[in-house]
């Protein structure tokens, strides 16, 4: 086989390694192989195309790296529950409350030990499946 198709199966395998994972790191290495790869089609000798494509796979990871930082984490989508108001079925001694909502019974918390307790609460967070509850929706 020819070394050319060697250095493009290693970048399509790394672009579906890329579509699993979600970062740009992956795919960054993998245009450096396909370029390697387009070297060694060129003619090009074995260490020139270890060359390219390594010092192309420092270049791709260092601009990957640095676009990631530039723009950050993906923010998540705010939950739709926020806002919603959910019936307190029983305060519990520890200050949690069991509550209704969505036809479903959930753990309830006070967002601040000041927030007075009533039987209609709001939901302002969630901390896990655990619905943090206010006296008003935010």
């Amino acid at each position: 086989m020819a070394m050319h198709w060697i250095w493009w199966i290693a970048a399509v395998v790394l672009v579906g390694a890329e579509l699993a994972t979600g970062t740009f790191y992956l795919l960054a290495i993998a245009i450096a192989l396909a370029l390697g790869g387009l070297a060694a089609w060129l003619g090009a000798a074995e260490s020139t195309q270890l060359l390219i494509a390594g010092a192309l796979s420092i270049a791709g990871l260092v601009v990957a790296h640095l676009w990631r930082r530039r723009h950050g984490e993906p923010r998540a989508m705010p939950s739709l529950d926020i806002g919603q108001s959910v019936s307190v079925h029983a305060w519990k001694a520890d200050g949690t409350a069991r509550v209704e909502y969505r036809g479903s019974h959930w753990d309830g918390v006070l967002a601040t030990p000041d927030t007075p307790k009533s039987a209609t609460m709001y939901i302002v967070g969630m901390r896990g499946s655990t619905l943090v509850l206010g006296a008003g929706p935010r």
